[in-house]
């Protein structure tokens, strides 16, 4: 259901309280703000660079150029150093800004030596400073082994107008300066790890969307086969048995109608079975019958000699606890094999299905006397390649082909749970 929502709700609605709780009184909370404010900033700045750089280097070029109207006379050690010099250093730091982004080492370069002068000459412009801002972009865009070589550019030009015009112990005007720029640098690791990390968590999130995406299509892809193999194994014999029935009911027709009929009426059983079926397989139904296990294999070989072929069951041992879909695994190759023999055997063909049951493993061989099989049928259809994904389900294996006397042979060996594979 949708819901309307009240203007002015939806960022209290997002920090997780209702409006007009404790959280706030239904305006909007300052760092919420502040957090907007600068998603936005960035927003911009990523979609047009170079508008901000332009922006930021004109605000810093204005500054410095108001204070080298005089400013700057105030804080000089020697105020007589001509205006023209004071100008063109105030230009020379604030104009480089604008490639302090993609050429930052370079900038502070030419920073360094505007900086010699302006200590040199004991103007000490305020616009030195705009030196942090580029130590900033050094620490967050550059490898961490480049902040030495920054310090390296930096330190001269202090120690320089430490000696040529001190103003009480020279480290007094050395350390300061060194340690506010030690804090853009660190401020620009900060920036740089907590980009780093986000830029890992959107990796992830991504990676993650990309496997959800692939395990669904997985997932469908493996729907789907177990549809396609449920629906041979359903659809091939029930088709097969209801083919041996009406061949057979055809021959009754003329000498025996009460056997014609039996075998109209096991027809029709048949059909509406297969039908449930498929209304359950293809419509996602819930299982109201339990699946086919063991115990349903005489049924299964009932129906099968009501179409005409002759089979015959054999046990050996006793029976282990098999989970039911290793049951279901075993009637299902059963059920193929024999669909297979009423397919391809031939007239006059007889089937033997021999259960072995042993310590380790259970064996099922089904052999038939009929002809040898094409080769559309030696192992590598739709129906065989179903089996053997059955079988390596539950660690087992299948193997399908021609007896040398004639005939034909598929085995299926289980290993038991608790028995290495």
């Amino acid at each position: 259901m949708i819901t309307e929502k009240q203007p002015g709700t939806d960022l209290v609605t997002d920090l997780g309280a209702e409006p007009g709780t404790a959280t706030g009184t239904g305006e909007e909370p300052l760092s919420r703000y502040i957090q907007r404010l600068t998603r936005r900033v960035r927003a911009f700045d990523t979609r047009r660079p170079g508008v901000w750089d332009g922006l930021l280097t004109a605000f810093w070029t204005a500054a410095a150029l108001i204070d080298a109207m005089g400013g700057w006379r105030n804080t000089a050690p020697n105020p007589s150093v001509p205006t023209w010099l004071v100008v063109a250093m105030s230009l020379a730091f604030a104009l480089p800004l604008l490639w302090r982004r993609r050429r930052p080492v370079a900038v502070l370069a030419v920073m360094a030596c505007v900086a010699l002068v302006n200590q040199g000459t004991g103007a000490f412009l305020q616009a030195g400073l705009l030196q942090l801002l580029v130590v900033f972009h050094i620490a967050l865009r550059r490898p961490l082994r480049t902040l030495p070589w920054t310090l390296a550019l930096l330190t001269p030009p202090l120690v320089m107008g430490a000696i040529r015009y001190p103003q009480g112990s020279w480290d007094q005007q050395v350390v300061p300066a060194l340690w506010a720029y030690a804090m853009g640098a660190l401020l620009g690791i900060a920036v740089r790890s907590r980009l780093d990390h986000t830029a890992a968590l959107v990796d992830r999130a991504r990676r993650l969307e990309v496997e959800r995406d692939q395990q669904a299509q997985l997932a469908a892809a493996a729907e789907r086969t177990r549809i396609a193999r449920e629906m041979h194994d359903i659809i091939g014999h029930n088709l097969a048995v209801i083919t041996g029935l009406a061949d057979g009911g055809r021959y009754a027709a003329t000498k025996n109608p009460e056997r014609a009929a039996e075998a109209l009426d096991a027809i029709g059983t048949t059909s509406r079975q297969a039908l449930a079926e498929l209304r359950r397989l293809l419509r996602g139904e819930p299982v109201r019958d339990p699946q086919p296990t063991l115990d349903d294999l005489d049924d299964l070989i009932a129906g099968v000699r009501t179409a005409g072929l002759p089979v015959r069951l054999a046990t050996h041992g006793d029976p282990p606890k098999l989970a039911t879909g290793a049951q279901l695994t075993v009637y299902r190759v059963v059920q193929e094999a024999l669909t297979n023999t009423l397919k391809h055997a031939g007239p006059g063909a007889e089937a033997t299905v021999l259960l072995s049951y042993g310590p380790q493993a259970s064996t099922v061989e089904i052999t038939d006397t009929g002809r040898t099989r094409g080769t559309g049928t030696t192992g590598t259809g739709q129906g065989v390649t179903g089996m053997r994904e059955r079988a390596a389900l539950y660690d087992g294996t299948l193997e399908a082909g021609p007896l040398p006397d004639g005939g034909w042979r598929v085995r299926l060996r289980l290993p038991l749970e608790e028995s290495p594979s």
